[in-house]
């Protein structure tokens, strides 16, 4: 069973900076894409970022210029780093990740902004 273990969140002032690690229990050439979606209290989980085995990627709208989606193969790792932060992003952040068939999610990260 695949597993993967976000790491990072916390608490962080409007205009700073956060870093999301996702680990995950196997190598991430298994995963077609993975990525990292948020949810906020009464919304629903939507997607952030998320990179493709090719490497190319996908931003939201509302992230792009101030979230960046990166891997280490030799970590089996995902990050986000997350700058420039507004109190809007503030939410659950969920590590992602699919092969042809499954789809697998981590217990979530809390990250919040405040103003």
């Amino acid at each position: 069973q695949v597993q993967l273990v976000e790491s990072g969140g916390g608490l962080v002032q409007a205009g700073g900076s956060l870093r999301l690690s996702c680990a995950a229990s196997e190598s991430i050439f298994s995963f077609y894409v993975m990525g990292w979606y948020r949810q906020a209290p009464g919304k629903q989980r939507e997607l952030v970022a998320q990179i493709l085995r090719d490497g190319s990627t996908n931003y939201a709208d509302s992230v792009k210029g101030r979230f960046t989606i990166s891997r280490d193969h030799a970590e089996s790792a995902v990050y986000l780093q997350m700058n420039s932060l507004k109190p809007e992003d503030t939410a659950v952040y969920y590590c992602h990740a699919a092969k042809y068939g499954s789809v697998y999610w981590g217990q979530g990260t809390q990250v919040t902004v405040s103003s």
